[in-house]
């Protein structure tokens, strides 16, 4: 089946990347899934303790998963049913481990919370980039370069170079997005370097401290920019990882 699969339907070597990335995203349907049926205290399913009383958080599994399966891949070939396999457990893994990615950064267990929107955004980032890369892009955009211009070093680091530049750009002006999927698509970057940086951004403190009318036109704009798109945005992660709790006020009310 896998090599009908990669004879047939994706380019040859591919269907390890495809599997992982089908299991990631179903992974996280699953746990997600469960999770909620856990919160609201129906069906079947409970929280994982230990002896000891210790709530075992899924991520420690994902983590064992995401070894066995990177450590397999490693040692296996793209080919066969060995990194087919290794393929779903490293999914699996990275799928458990993402979901719980708001957890790792706090330390600290904020899965319904404000914070913990920070796991949804990961996972659907990750699997954006990882499509992007199943449907045959590149990092840096040097994939369609021909034999000659292949030879020429200087042109694909030159290529390389700007583009890693726009990312980084993006990315100290806090358009993290927009650098992540300029470093797999060619200047996609260079729309968050050219316009004006997000108000608190690295660049915003560095470079308009003294230009006041910048930091107002760079408020004005984030301020537009998140009122036409943060609605649409939380009723999607809502939908899609569950609503956090509301907030709770410093007296605990």
């Amino acid at each position: 089946m896998g090599d009908w699969l990669q004879r047939n339907i994706i380019e040859p070597g591919k269907l390890p990347l495809l599997l992982a990335l089908t299991s990631l995203v179903l992974t996280f349907v699953i746990t997600r899934g469960v999770t909620r049926l856990i919160r609201a205290g129906k069906g079947p399913f409970r929280n994982v303790e230990s002896a000891g009383g210790v709530h075992i958080h899924h991520v420690v599994p994902g983590i064992l998963l995401t070894l066995i399966g990177g450590f397999g891949a490693v040692a296996s070939s793209r080919f066969g049913f060995g990194s087919a396999l290794c393929g779903v457990l490293f999914g699996i893994g990275a799928g458990l481990v993402l979901d719980e990615f708001a957890l790792i950064l706090h330390l600290d267990d904020v899965y319904w919370t404000e914070d913990g929107r920070k796991s949804v955004e990961v996972v659907v980032v990750t699997a954006a980039l990882v499509g992007l890369l199943l449907l045959g892009f590149a990092p840096f955009g040097v994939n369609n370069l021909s034999g000659e211009e292949a030879q020429n070093r200087g042109t694909a680091l030159g290529t390389i170079g700007v583009n890693f530049l726009f990312a980084l750009i993006a990315l100290f002006k806090g358009k993290a997005r927009l650098a992540v999927f300029g470093v797999i698509i060619p200047f996609i970057a260079l729309v968050g370097a050219i316009r004006l940086a997000r108000p608190g951004s690295a660049w915003a403190r560095r470079f308009y401290r003294n230009r006041p009318r910048a930091r107002a036109k760079a408020g004005l704009r984030a301020y537009r920019h998140d009122r036409r798109w943060s609605r649409p945005r939380r009723a999607f992660e809502d939908w899609l990882g569950g609503k956090p709790d509301p907030a709770q006020l410093p007296d605990g009310r």
